[in-house]
């Protein structure tokens, strides 16, 4: 893995690096306005298929039931980016803009070490506990309380600070037992889709567990909110495009997680 000048990004969908049903869109410097090389484009068809390779990893793998594979794998995709955060640091400073000083905090070291929080939450939540017995209506009955994950996760996130949004969507969503669709912005498709050739390289994520479509067509990532497959949307971005996120969901009666401009 290195940034070059003709680098080319792909698609993670099904746990495998594949090529974008739209073709490529060039990725830009936003400092310079260099084109930096380019990111695939998914399409409709493409987001279809990672939303049911999701789908399917939850309802028919032990994922949610696998607590330890869970937290094994988020520490590897926390190693696998210590390993290259040099590299990770370059991309980030190309693509995003920011200045070397931000990416040893929130623009990418932060973020890095935060996926062992959501690992350690994991490894030592009480998924269940057991209320003892209780007679309602004169019925001897024990009681269980069992906490489960919410299904398959659209994850749709904005350019400013891409690794922070990106991994305080993606290790949470992970470690708790969902499997996820990541949307990025158009504009900073790399430091997503790189998550996705570090868990191919590096992970035992288990294919579909983990989904990254860019795409240049916000449309691609309105199909999170509108599909029945998908349980729970988590949205990071404006006002009007959440609105609009909230309406298309409630026709699946789906969650939502908002964090807007000016509500949050």
């Amino acid at each position: 893995m290195a940034i070059a000048a003709e680098r080319n990004s792909d698609l993670f969908i099904d746990g495998a690096l594949v090529a974008g049903g739209g073709g490529r869109f060039p990725t830009v410097n936003p400092a310079t306005e260099e084109v930096l090389g380019t990111a695939a484009d998914a399409d409709a068809g493409d987001m279809g298929r990672a939303i049911a390779a999701a789908r399917r990893a939850f309802d028919d793998t032990d994922w949610s039931r696998n607590v330890e594979l869970r937290v094994r794998c988020v520490r590897q995709l926390r190693d696998a980016m210590r390993e290259h955060i040099e590299e990770l640091r370059d991309i980030t400073m190309a693509e995003v803009g920011a200045p070397r000083m931000l990416t040893a905090a929130a623009q990418l070291e932060g973020p890095v070490a935060d996926l062992e929080f959501a690992a350690d939450i994991a490894e030592n939540y009480r998924w269940s506990t057991d209320l003892g017995v209780a007679t309602p209506m004169g019925i001897p009955t024990r009681r269980t309380v069992v906490r489960e994950a919410v299904g398959v996760v659209g994850a749709i996130t904005p350019w400013n600070f891409p690794h922070q949004i990106n991994l305080a969507k993606i290790g949470p969503a992970l470690a708790a037992g969902n499997t996820v669709v990541l949307k990025p912005a158009p504009d900073t498709p790399w430091c997503a889709a790189v998550l996705g050739e570090l868990a191919a390289e590096h992970t035992d994520i288990p294919p579909g567990v983990l989904n990254i479509v860019t795409s240049s067509d916000h449309g691609v990532g309105a199909m999170l909110a509108e599909d029945p497959r998908v349980d729970l949307v988590s949205f990071t971005g404006s006002t009007a495009t959440g609105r609009a996120v909230m309406a298309a969901a409630a026709a699946t009666v789906k969650k939502v997680f908002l964090e807007l401009g000016g509500k949050s």
